[in-house]
C-alpha cells in the first residue's frame, strides 16, 4: 500500500514580505514498510516535506495523499483524526508538554484515542523503557536532559503503533551509543509491525540505517537510491 504520494509538490511561504519557494514539485512515493532517510543540508526543504506528509501544514500546490487520502480535500478536523489515528511525528524541538510528568506526556497520545487510564500508563511505561527512561516516569521536562526528554518525544511517537512515523532529525540531541539503540527499536518494530519510518536527518548513522536514501536540495529532489 502506498503510505505518501506526493505529486508536484510546491510549498511557498512568506518571509520580509517575500514569497521563499521551500519546496519546488516534488514527487515522491513511499510504501508501507518503508525505513527511509530523507537527506540533504539545512534549508533543502526535508523538514518542509516532513511537516506537508504529517498534515501539519498545507501545501501551496500539487497533491499529496497520506494514508491512500488526499489531504488538500480534508478538513482540518479529518486532518486531526488522520494524525491522531495514523501517523507519529518526532519532533526536533521534542514538543513536550511542560506540566506533563515523562509518563504523562508519553501516555497523552492514548487518552486522546479514548484508550482506558490504566492500560495508557502500562503501555506508556514499556515504551519508556523501551527508549531507556525506566524509572524516570515522574519526571517533568525541566527535570530532563535534553537527550532525555528526545526519548520521551520518541517513546510519545512510538506508544500508539502508527503505521507512519515521521521523525525530524531524531537522533540529532542522543550520543551514539543512545543513537544506535534508538534506531535498532525502530528497525524492530519496523520489521514486527510493518510500521513505515521516514526520517530528515543529518545523521550519517540514521543513513546507514535507512533502506533508501531520498537526497533533497534546494527544495528539489535530487537523488533517490535504494539499498
Amino acid at each position: 500500500m502506498t503510505v505518501i504520494k506526493a505529486e508536484n509538490v510546491i510549498k511557498d511561504y512568506g518571509l520580509n514580505g517575500l514569497t521563499v519557494r521551500a519546496l519546488k514539485g516534488v514527487n515522491l512515493k513511499f510504501e508501507g514498510g518503508e525505513f527511509a532517510a530523507i537527506a540533504g543540508p539545512s534549508g533543502s526543504g526535508k523538514s518542509t516535506f516532513l511537516h506537508l506528509a504529517g498534515c501539519l501544514d498545507t501545501l501551496t500546490g500539487g497533491s499529496l495523499s497520506v494514508g491512500g487520502q488526499d489531504v488538500a480535500g480534508l478538513s482540518k478536523k479529518h486532518l486531526a483524526l488522520l494524525r491522531r489515528h495514523s501517523i507519529g511525528f518526532i519532533f526536533q524541538a521534542y514538543n513536550l508538554i511542560p506540566v506533563l510528568t515523562a509518563m504523562e506526556n508519553t501516555a497523552f497520545p492514548l487518552t486522546l484515542l479514548g484508550m482506558d487510564k490504566r492500560e495508557a500508563r502500562d503501555r506508556a511505561a514499556r515504551a519508556l523503557a523501551d527508549v531507556g527512561l525506566e524509572g524516570m516516569e515522574k519526571r517533568r521536562p525541566k527535570e530532563m536532559s535534553g537527550g532525555q526528554q528526545q526519548r520521551v518525544a520518541i517513546a510519545r511517537a512510538l506508544v500508539k503503533r502508527p503505521a507512519l512515523i515521521l521523525a525530524d532529525e531524531p537522533t540529532a540531541n542522543l550520543d551514539s551509543a543512545m543513537g544506535r539503540e534508538i534506531l535498532e527499536l525502530m528497525v524492530r518494530l519496523n520489521k514486527s509491525e510493518g510500521t513505515t519510518f521516514i526520517f530528515s536527518t543529518h545523521d550519517q548513522m540514521v543513513m546507514e540505517f535507512a533502506r533508501r536514501i531520498v537526497h533533497i536540495r534546494d527544495g528539489q529532489v535530487e537523488k533517490d537510491e535504494v539499498k
